[in-house]
């Protein structure tokens, strides 16, 4: 069974077929030299409906790949963190580079790479400290879902769609309830495992003061389950987990 989502506009799926990821041809390359744009903002993280955190973040997609930014910063009286991160992909949304870092409370940092047939990440545990290496046993198109970066799950959702619907008259379709594996990498835990996500249908919420339809997801792993909810130009607007944790696009 398959359910249609909303028709969007033709640039929304102009951005789609860009920035998810489907390896952009060289003639596409040409007519976009410089980088644009795609998407930027804020979530705001919410626990028992206070907000706790702020994710500020850009997705800027060149001739020859897509750079995700963000900064994470949590102040809770005496208890602040700071983090940031950037993850560089190729046209066909593979890891060229990921740079993440802790300013506070602590002061830590990462990277990770692609080597020959694994991913290589360096990282520190704090200033002056030995830089170590481990190696991971996976492809460079694994995606990357640290802790804290929830517009990493956006990029992975650009990944699902790109990879599990298809375009029919203007619309875009999705099957329903049928999981998509992918494989992840947590740099900041240095861990990986496998998720998935599916389409769960569409759903009316109160947003920004006004009742809106989205389409919803599943995001499932062995952590727990995450439902997100994605508007017709496929942006992230709402994220819901299992511990009653909420994100929520500015």
């Amino acid at each position: 069974m398959k359910t249609r989502l909303r028709k969007s506009t033709a640039q929304a799926l102009a951005f789609l077929s860009l920035v998810i990821m489907a390896a952009a041809s060289p003639a596409m390359a040409e007519k976009s030299p410089a980088a644009t744009l795609v998407d930027s903002g804020s979530f705001g993280v919410y626990n028992s409906g206070q907000r706790v955190a702020t994710e500020t973040f850009s997705i800027k997609q060149g001739a020859d790949g897509s750079v995700v930014s963000s900064e994470f910063k949590s102040d809770q009286g005496a208890r602040t963190a700071e983090q940031t991160s950037q993850l560089d992909l190729t046209t066909s949304a593979e890891l060229r580079r990921y740079d993440w870092k802790e300013l506070s409370p602590e002061q830590n940092q990462a990277t990770v790479t692609p080597g020959d047939d694994f991913l290589v990440e360096k990282f520190t545990t704090g200033p002056g400290s030995k830089e170590h290496s481990q190696n991971f046993l996976l492809p460079a198109s694994t995606a990357v879902l640290d802790d804290y970066f929830f517009v990493q799950r956006e990029v992975l959702a650009w990944k699902y769609l790109a990879m599990a619907c298809r375009r029919d008259k203007g619309a875009l379709q999705c099957p329903m309830k049928q999981p998509l594996h992918f494989g992840t990498l947590d740099p900041h835990a240095r861990s990986s495992m496998s998720v998935s996500i599916e389409f769960a249908g569409r759903d009316k919420l109160m947003y920004k003061g006004a009742e809106h339809e989205f389409s919803r997801f599943i995001l499932s792993s062995e952590l727990g389950d995450w439902s997100f909810w994605l508007d017709d130009q496929f942006k992230l607007v709402r994220l819901l987990n299992d511990g009653g944790t909420e994100v929520l696009r500015d």
